[in-house]
Order: structure tokens, then C-alpha cells, then sequence
């Protein structure tokens, strides 16, 4: 059998990438496909052609424009504007761009002569990040999301020094924190109460920094943005209780980082600046293809548990010659140029152009919050805080189940006309919007919410 084609120009295969994506999108024909999990399966089988390692290869262009085109048939698209189930945003097409070339490029992160120019990227990246979270001598790592910014601020704090640790969060506090907690052996973590703004109780976590063991480290992990209702803990209040018990504070900003770029929002942050370490996810309100996060460190030294020297990486006179080396940075030693597309962007649009759509995204939520009060089958949970609302339908007489909350929103799935987010809040199913498009209208809304309660009338008639 002859061998197919290889090594064509990148240009031509770009081209047939991006015809095969719309192509797709055309097929889709909204934020998702009308298809049950079982059709997605077997549409992606069959563009597979039975295999996905066949013995002789089918050539680029037919594997690129099938396996595109599948794909992005059966996507979840966040920029069509009722696709609003997740912190999942549409992202900036320069964005896209630049990362294609990072991938291009292919450059890896930990060590100079394999990234020059993006390791000074890099660096001026946090640099800039950190002066607008008030950390003017931050140091600071791109990061594959929130996760693993979390999870290093946690070794980081055990590896402070000997002391032991005990690890403190709200009890909605991303589960990223129980996880690495978890990994690094550090034991549960202590889970604080609420107060009525779904902030960590302060008064709650004084008593219980009071009654730790003597000798006792606390590492307490600050929200800035939950998940679900968008709350912000208070991190002045934090900050000044937890040094006071020679703590360590992490603030995980994955949301609500975003209202750095805003001067009509960034109050609601206020605080962060006396964070140890920080958070930020530029997937969510900066519009990033994943991965973008970043973690921050008030100082260069906090780095100091992930120093490590390789010979065939960072050696010590390289070093002092000016090759510098990001390998202590890091838990990853390969580490894609990520920066990149987050500096296009941060230079392309300015901190006044991302703070527009951080704004535009706030104030949805605000109408969204607005037109679920003003439906009478809806009712909202609480006001919105950054972006996402909380709500369930209830019906006419106010007595729809869990059961059929759930079920409305699997049959909106199925139909492919929106993507609704779930959660539970006080043994109750709730529905959720986070509006990150800032794109997405005020007639997208009402859109959607009418799709809800259609949905839910059937689900009530049944």
C-alpha cells in the first residue's frame, strides 16, 4: 500500500483545520450537538473509521479535516451565547492565534536554551500580573488552571519550614485545596462555616486559630470568586488573622482575578495584596484558550522548596552569566510557552479593554438575576456577586422537584439549544448560568431562561 502525504505546509493544513471546524459548526448548529451520549460515541467512532492506530496511515489532510470536524460537531461552544453551564469562556481569536504559534514554536519552559525569548516573556508576564494584584515584588509561574496553582502555594507553605501545617478553608472553597492537601499529606483540611454572604465566617476561624495546637502552622485558603455564587471571603480581615497566627494565606482568585482588570470592580478584591501567594485563572475572565493560570509569591523566596539544580538544565555558571533558568518555578520540568498567548493579549488590549468585558460580564449577571425574579415559575437563590446566578424553576405552583430540575436541564442537553449548569445548594438542585461571553446580550438571557421554563413546563406535564 502506497504511504500518504506527509509534511505538508503548515498554512495548507491550518486552512483545512479551520474549514473542518466550521464545517463543524455548521453541523452543530448551536452551544451544543442534538445528540445523546451514545450518538456522540458512535459519530466519533465512525469518523475513527474503526480505529485510531490503523496500520497504515490515512494521510494528514483526511485524519485533520475528519477528526476536526467530529469534533467540533460535538463540542460545547462557548461562544455561542447558551452555552453558560461552566467557568469555561469563549476565547479571544488573537488569543488563538498566538497559540498556535506557541505550539508552532514548541518551546519548553525549563530551561533558557530551549525558550529564550519566553522566558523573558514570562518573567515581564508576572511581573506586570503582580504589580496589578498590589505585589509590586511578586515571582510567579504560568500554571496549567487553578488546580496546580493551589496545589504548589500548598507545598510552597509546608515547605516553609519545619513547623507542622494545618490547612483552613470555607466550606465552599474549591475542592482543588481538599485534593492537594490530601497529596501532600497534610492531612483534612478544617472546613469553616459561612457567613450570610457566603464568605468564610472570620469570627469562626479566629476561635478555631485560637484553639490549634501550640507550635502549629495555619495555612488558610481564601476564595475570590466561588464557584458557585461567586462570593469573595474577606482578605483584609484574613490576611491580619492569619499573620497574626504566623500563617501562611493563599488566595485562590481562579474567578474572580478577573476584577483586577475593572476600576468599576476591583474594590471587591481589595486585600489581595497581602496575600502570600495568589491565584489567577486567565481561561475564565480573561478569555484565554485553557491552560492559563498563573501563581503569584509575594517574594522570589517563597520559591525556595522547588529549588532544584539539574546539570543538564540550569547549571550554576549559565546562570550567573545571565541564562536564566524558570526550572524552580515550577512542578513540571516540560512546560509549554502558555505566556505567550497571555501576553498578546494583555498588550493587545490593555487592562481598560479586558476590564470593558469583566464589566460588561458583571452586569448580565446583574439583568440575569433581574429576569429570573421577574419569571414567576423562577426563583433566584441570591444576588450575584461576579458573574454567576443561582437559580431553580419551581413551576406555576412552586412544587418542581429535584427529579424534574434535573431532568429539565438533561433534556435542554439533549435538544443541544443550551448549556445550563447544576449545582445543590441546601439539599436542593439548582440550576446555574455563568455568563463569561462578553458577547452575549441581554436577549441571550431571556433566551435562555425562557428555554428553561419551556423545558420545566414539560417536565411538570409529563
Amino acid at each position: 500500500m502506497s504511504t500518504p502525504a506527509t509534511d505538508l505546509p503548515l498554512e495548507s493544513l491550518v486552512a483545512t483545520a479551520l474549514s473542518a471546524l466550521e464545517l463543524g459548526r455548521k453541523e452543530r448548529g448551536g452551544p451544543l450537538p442534538n445528540a445523546t451520549p451514545a450518538e456522540i460515541e458512535a459519530a466519533v467512532d465512525a469518523a475513527l473509521g474503526g480505529s485510531v492506530l490503523p496500520a497504515d496511515g490515512v494521510g494528514e489532510e483526511e485524519a485533520l479535516a475528519e477528526l476536526v470536524r467530529v469534533t467540533s460537531a460535538g463540542a460545547a461552544d462557548p461562544s455561542d451565547p447558551a452555552c453558560a453551564g461552566h467557568l469555561h469562556c469563549p476565547p479571544l481569536d488573537v488569543a488563538v492565534a498566538a497559540d498556535l504559534v506557541a505550539s508552532a514554536l514548541n518551546q519548553s519552559m525549563d530551561s533558557w536554551d530551549q525558550a529564550p525569548a519566553a522566558t523573558v516573556l514570562e518573567q515581564r508576564v508576572v511581573t506586570a500580573l503582580g504589580e496589578l494584584s498590589g505585589l509590586p515584588d511578586a515571582a510567579g509561574v504560568i500554571t496549567t488552571g487553578g488546580t496546580a496553582s493551589t496545589y504548589t502555594a500548598l507545598f510552597l507553605a509546608r515547605d516553609a519550614d519545619a513547623a507542622p501545617v494545618r490547612v483552613y478553608s470555607s466550606e465552599i472553597a474549591h475542592f482543588s485545596a481538599d485534593r492537594g492537601a490530601h497529596m501532600l499529606g497534610l492531612g483534612s483540611v478544617v472546613k469553616v462555616g459561612l457567613d450570610d454572604q457566603q464568605r468564610i465566617d472570620v469570627a469562626e476561624l479566629a476561635r478555631l486559630l485560637a484553639e490549634a495546637p501550640a507550635g502549629e502552622r495555619p495555612v488558610v485558603v481564601a476564595t475570590a470568586g466561588s464557584t458557585d455564587f461567586g462570593s469573595i471571603d474577606p482578605l483584609r480581615d484574613l490576611a491580619a488573622l492569619v499573620h497574626a497566627h504566623g500563617g501562611w494565606l493563599h488566595v485562590d482568585a481562579a474567578y474572580g482575578g478577573g476584577l483586577l482588570f475593572s476600576d468599576t470592580h476591583r474594590h471587591l478584591v481589595d486585600g489581595i495584596e497581602l496575600a502570600d501567594t495568589v491565584s489567577l485563572d486567565l481561561h475564565k475572565l480573561g478569555w484565554q484558550p485553557a491552560a492559563a493560570g498563573v501563581l503569584l509569591t509575594r517574594d522570589p523566596a517563597l520559591f525556595g522548596p522547588l529549588a532544584r539544580r539539574a546539570a543538564y538544565l540550569n547549571p550554576l555558571d549559565d546562570e550567573d552569566e545571565g541564562y536564566t533558568s524558570l526550572l524552580g518555578r515550577s512542578l513540571r520540568t516540560t512546560r509549554r510557552a502558555d505566556v505567550l498567548k497571555i501576553a498578546v493579549t494583555l498588550r493587545a488590549l490593555g487592562r481598560t479593554g479586558l476590564g470593558a468585558k469583566v464589566d460588561h460580564c458583571l452586569a448580565l449577571a446583574q439583568y440575569a438575576a433581574g429576569a429570573v425574579k421577574a419569571r414567576p415559575e423562577l426563583e433566584l437563590l441570591c444576588d450575584p456577586v461576579l458573574s454567576t446566578v443561582v437559580f431553580r424553576y419551581v413551576g406555576a405552583e412552586g412544587a418542581a422537584t429535584c427529579e424534574q430540575n434535573g431532568r429539565l436541564r438533561r433534556s435542554l442537553l439533549a435538544s443541544g439549544k443550551a448549556v445550563v449548569g447544576r449545582t445543590e445548594h441546601e439539599g436542593l438542585v439548582r440550576l446555574k448560568l455563568t455568563l463569561l461571553n462578553p458577547a452575549a446580550t441581554e436577549a441571550d438571557v431571556d433566551r435562555v431562561l425562557d428555554l428553561v421554563v419551556e423545558a420545566g413546563r414539560v417536565e411538570l406535564a409529563r
